[in-house]
């Protein structure tokens, strides 16, 4: 396949321009001509740069790309310490949703140093087969090591859907692949399904603040590539003597420009937000960041984790890693407490899914009711501090 981008040597005069603008070191100058090295992600700085039109970009056609060869669902395996990511089974459980309508074997990617022990999970939960690369030099996670790798294989094996987490990860990694092979990419899904018409991937996620659901479709390019909103979709269960197979894949590492030296746990008191069933949050009715010290102790109490609003971090009471919402984590617990939130859009979008909540403020007419199954409509300062007491009790 030719490269998108090239370089028209006889035009080229060396004049530099194209090395100046590139942000990706990516353009380097050998005998006085321009010279593009893998680091390239098809920007076209250097095009709009260049006076002397020596930098063409040959854009694929939205109309006559041969999508007839790609087959099948891929998925991306994020691990970290070891252990496959909790999203990855939901990803599964999506992927086998799709190959019911769809009929094509599912597939994953795994890269990573010790990994085989991740393949042979991976199969046990219905993939087919799973294209895996351990190397030591690829390490847990380095995006542009990953996302080299991952582009390659893509364009080899031609999966029609490729599916990622909406993790910091997945976040991370998929748009640059999608970058590199010159295709689409719908971020944070919450609902994956097939047309029955044209068998294209139907990718839904919430749109202007969650006010609506916007379904998109990939019609010229391929993969159809999309990540899934983590604790929104069903995680699959292992499947009993599922057969599969593990190909071990070799391809060369590029030398990144930034080195992972580790991955340190964050220390909390609590249960992992993402994955807890029980969560107490605070909001800006809190007043004060002590007063966290009230939610801690019911979270506590339950067996919780702690939430915050976007208020609440905003104003520095509380990290970052606390926070629920469109612009923090998606949670699905089986109980969530909202003590002190007044019910912004953003935050519903990232609790709306619990299976009960609970909201705790002292204005009657806050939209956090509108949602809740079950409202107290008094000073969070009073019916936590009985709450607590009740359950000891």
């Amino acid at each position: 396949m030719a490269e998108p981008i090239q370089i028209i040597l006889d035009k080229c005069v060396g004049c530099g321009l194209c090395v100046k603008v590139c942000a990706y070191d990516a353009v380097a100058m050998v005998e006085k001509k321009a010279v593009l090295n893998e680091r390239c992600t098809v920007c076209g700085a250097c095009v709009s740069a260049c006076k002397y039109d020596a930098i063409v970009i040959e854009r694929r056609p939205f109309k006559g790309q041969d999508i007839e060869n790609y087959a099948g669902i891929c998925l991306f395996a994020e691990h970290r310490h070891g252990e496959l990511s909790s999203v990855v089974y939901e990803i599964i459980g999506a992927a086998r949703e799709l190959k019911s309508s769809l009929d094509k074997k599912i597939s994953a990617i795994v890269l990573g140093d010790k990994v085989r022990g991740m393949a042979e999970e991976l199969v046990s939960y219905g993939v087919d087969e799973v294209w895996m690369m351990e190397d030591p030099a690829i390490g847990d996670f380095n995006e542009e090591i990953q996302a080299d790798l991952v582009a390659k294989i893509l364009l080899d094996k031609k999966p029609e859907i490729f599916l990622g987490g909406g993790t910091i990860i997945g976040r991370s990694l998929l748009p640059r692949v999608a970058a590199r092979i010159l295709t689409g990419l719908t971020a944070d899904c919450t609902e994956l399904s097939i047309d029955g018409e044209n068998k294209l991937l139907k990718q839904t996620r919430p749109a202007f603040g969650g006010n609506i659901m916007a379904t998109i479709l990939c019609n010229s390019h391929r993969p159809q590539m999309a990540t899934v909103r983590h604790k929104v979709m069903k995680a699959a269960e292992a499947l009993q003597a599922h057969e599969g197979q593990i190909l071990e894949l070799s391809y060369p590492i590029l030398k990144p420009r930034v080195e992972v030296l580790e991955f340190v746990p964050e220390e909390m008191d609590t249960v992992n937000l993402a994955d807890a069933d029980f969560i107490v949050s605070g909001g800006r009715g809190l007043k004060d960041p002590k007063n966290f010290a009230l939610i801690e102790e019911l979270a506590k109490a339950i067996g919780g984790a702690v939430g915050a609003s976007r208020a609440a971090v905003d104003a520095g009471w509380i990290p970052y890693s606390h926070q629920v919402g469109q612009t923090g984590k998606t949670v699905n617990p089986t109980i969530y407490v909202a003590c002190g939130i007044s019910g912004a859009i953003q935050h519903l979008a990232g609790m709306k899914g619990s299976d009960i909540i609970v909201a705790i403020n002292n204005d009657a007419s806050a939209p956090i009711f509108n949602v809740a199954h079950y409202g107290i409509v008094g000073s969070l300062f009073e019916v936590v501090p009985e709450l607590v007491k009740q359950i000891k009790d």
